[in-house]
């Protein structure tokens, strides 16, 4: 920066400018707050259909969350352009007084352009500011102290204006279209997390010179920035796609074998670098396309270490994969590198997809934890259970479905494909406990339809949940309460079965039927059938005994049908888990009860954030069943959650509890009695609903029953049809 610039620095139109942006980010403040109480508040509640169920609704989200990002965007730019114009204000006042006193000492202060000066004495030669120059000042230590002085006041102007203008530019260019996310307090913050990438991607240009105790210091750094948008795409950026995964691949050939602290310092580098990666995913700017870009045409090259003999080292796609496994990445990256993961996985055919990415390999290991990273559908898989959008356009293809649930026989993938089969269908990414689950679109009821007839198939159908599957199915029916219900119930059954979906009768009986059967195989998958069928159960009491408009029909009716749907869903699993068939993969009742209550831990966070299947949409008169509603809502299905958790005893059978035995089909068929009366009870208690008790209590007794008894039918049709 020139002296006389900031000397004589007009900074009135930079205040104008920030009077300007402070305006706009209140104004933005008001429309990012009507957007989101008004806009899409009112969109969560309608009624949707046809074309306006797929498209509007999430035009309307993403519109909504435009708002939220340009009010922040806005605000970052108010807040980095008011503290630089602070700080250059400050310069400025500090080199005026500077020159004054020098002034004082008889000398000038003379800018001679392209950001330099000289100090002259007023009655002796110029002292340039090169300090080859020579003087004949009488006090020189005066001279060069002034200097000096006034050399480190622009210097640090320049690079406050430097630095501003430089993450202004990359705050701008985040976003293509629409607006960043990116979040900061002043410029200084937004100029360290620039100088804080570019100093990492320089050390992990030359990672052979990094011992254990430099990788601490970039992991603390990765850890603290991992979320912040400009760091992580600088980080990228300066490494570069080779250099990016080079560097993770000399990291895991120099700590092979790591143990204790080693361990966890390198587990917790490659869960910082994939959220860094993450992050970086989602900027537009012109050199994170390109990287994007180049990192997908990486995926076929042979990845070595430095100093390793073994001319065969990793594949780009099991390197990129490796550092999936955490964070949400960007949609159209993911669509983009899963499109051709997916076609290279098809070409090998089910059988031979091991052999295409793991054989040959016996020496790689790029996982600092559970497996070795030589299949990088795995990391696949986990990167899309974290991005449920991306989840749910992968699976859009029954031919790709098929194939790789087929896939499963013969590798390792099971467990991580059923996570991202989990975030396909809900609409929420595994692992998120805070998020509501939006209502399923038609597209995820297709995909949970084509999931349950490829379960449904006779043969080796029902052996998919034995490939580490069933939990993940055991997840996916309870969120498909509604929908199940509905199937059991048959057509015209919403005025009772409550949904909210685009597709409520979407999935097939029979499919439906097998589907739950041989989910009830698994412990934990089974654990998730019955506490998401006790959770619907709950909130649909609770719904329509508050709302008597959501039904014109009499309370015994209504509690008859809800009842026998109970019955009928339970039924099913308890034939089934004592049908000799699959009874042998319930591995003993200590499994189960185990499962039972590491589930029930879960599916509190259900209740808590309103997932689908425990809320009733407001469309249809109801309350929301969730997180609001002053904590009234979910109260009963949060009731049926404790007892299950706390072991509660039956009445009249006090040495057991519910669900106490998994294979003894009477005591079960109790258990489901009992909770259901129970969370009649609750309902009528808490909405004042004066019902005769006991012949209330024969209502559910009877519909239980019947629902019980006719599960044995749905599962005899169910297995002609295949048969």
């Amino acid at each position: 920066m020139d002296l006389d610039a900031l000397r004589h620095g007009n900074f009135a139109k930079l205040g104008e400018a920030v009077t300007d942006w402070e305006q706009m980010t209140k104004k933005l403040a008001d429309l990012q707050k009507d957007a989101e109480d008004n806009l899409k508040a009112k969109a969560d509640k309608a009624k949707w259909a046809g074309v306006n169920a797929t498209v509007s609704r999430e035009f309307i989200a993403k519109t909504a969350a435009e708002f939220a990002d340009a009010h922040t965007q806005a605000d970052s730019i108010t807040k980095i352009l008011s503290d630089t114009r602070g700080e250059l204000i400050e310069y400025r006042t500090q080199l005026n007084d500077a020159i004054s006193r020098a002034a004082q000492q008889n000398l000038t202060v003379i800018d001679t352009g392209e950001g330099t000066f000289t100090v002259t004495g007023n009655t002796r030669p110029d002292y340039a500011s090169d300090p080859s120059g020579k003087t004949g000042a009488t006090d020189q230590k005066t001279v060069e102290s002034f200097r000096d002085e006034i050399k480190g006041i622009l210097t640090k102007a320049t690079q406050s204006d430097n630095s501003a203008a430089k993450v202004l530019r990359l705050l701008v260019d985040q976003a293509k279209y629409g607006f960043a996310d990116a979040s900061y307090a002043d410029r200084d913050s937004a100029a360290e997390a620039v100088a804080a990438a570019e100093k990492l991607a320089k050390a992990a240009r030359n990672p052979a010179d990094m011992s254990l105790d430099d990788i601490a210091d970039f992991n603390r750094t990765m850890e603290k920035y991992s979320g912040d948008s400009l760091f992580a795409e600088q980080f990228a950026t300066k490494l570069g796609p080779k250099g990016t995964l080079q560097f993770w691949t000399e990291m895991t050939s120099a700590h092979a074998g790591a143990r204790g602290s080693e361990l966890d310092t390198m587990k917790s580098l490659q869960k910082n670098l994939s959220l860094t990666l993450a992050t970086a995913s989602f900027s537009d700017s012109d050199a994170m396309q390109d990287w994007k870009k180049d990192l997908i045409a990486e995926r076929n090259t042979n990845f070595r270490a430095a100093d390793s003999m073994n001319p065969v080292g990793a594949l780009g796609s099991q390197v990129i994969s490796s550092l999936m496994r955490q964070g949400q990445y960007d949609t159209e990256f993911l669509d983009d590198y899963r499109s051709k993961l997916f076609k290279a996985d098809k070409g090998a055919g089910e059988s031979n997809t091991d052999a295409l990415w793991v054989k040959g390999y016996d020496a790689l290991d790029l996982v600092f934890g559970d497996g070795n990273g030589r299949d990088p559908l795995e990391g696949l898989f986990e990167g899309l259970s974290h991005n449920p959008e991306a989840a749910t356009n992968a699976f859009a293809s029954k031919s790709d479905l098929d194939h790789m649930l087929g896939t499963t026989r013969y590798t390792d993938r099971g467990a991580a494909l059923g996570h991202a089969l989990e975030a396909a269908v809900t609409g929420v990414a595994v692992g998120d406990s805070t998020s509501p689950a939006p209502p399923h679109s038609t597209a995820q009821v297709e995909i949970m339809a084509n999931v349950m007839n490829a379960v449904a198939q006779p043969g080796d159908g029902a052996d998919l949940v034995d490939r580490g599957l069933g939990e993940s199915f055991g997840n996916m029916a309870a969120s498909y309460m509604p929908e199940i219900s509905r199937a059991f119930a048959g057509p015209d059954s919403g005025a009772i079965f409550l949904a909210d979906g685009d597709d409520p009768e979407g999935l097939n009986v029979s499919d439906v039927t097998r589907f739950i059967s041989a989910t009830s195989a698994d412990p934990e998958g089974r654990a998730g059938i019955i506490y998401g069928e006790s959770i619907y159960t709950g909130n649909l009491l609770e719904a329509h005994l508050s709302d008597p408009s959501l039904f014109d029909g009499d309370h015994e009716q209504l509690i008859s049908d809800i009842g026998r749907n109970a019955g009928i869903i339970q039924g099913i699993v308890g034939h089934s888990a004592a049908n000799s068939e699959v009874g042998d993969a319930v591995d003993g009742e200590t499994q189960f009860n185990d499962a039972l209550k590491a589930k029930g831990d879960f599916a509190k966070t259900w209740i808590a954030v309103g997932s689908t299947f425990i809320r009733v949409p407001e469309a249809y008169g109801g309350a929301a069943m969730g997180a609001v509603g002053g904590g009234m809502v979910g109260a009963v299905a949060g009731a049926a959650v404790d007892r299950l958790l706390d072991g509660q005893k039956l009445e009249g059978a006090e040495d057991q509890a519910l669900y106490y035995s998994s294979q003894d089909l009477f005591a079960m068929r109790d258990s489901v009695n009992q909770q259901t009366q129970w969370s009649v009870e609750d309902a009528m208690e808490r909405n004042d609903v004066d019902l005769p008790t006991q012949a209330t209590k024969n209502t559910v007794r009877d519909a239980v029953n019947d629902g019980w008894k006719d599960s044995d039918y749905y599962l005899d049709r169910a297995k002609k049809k295949y048969d």
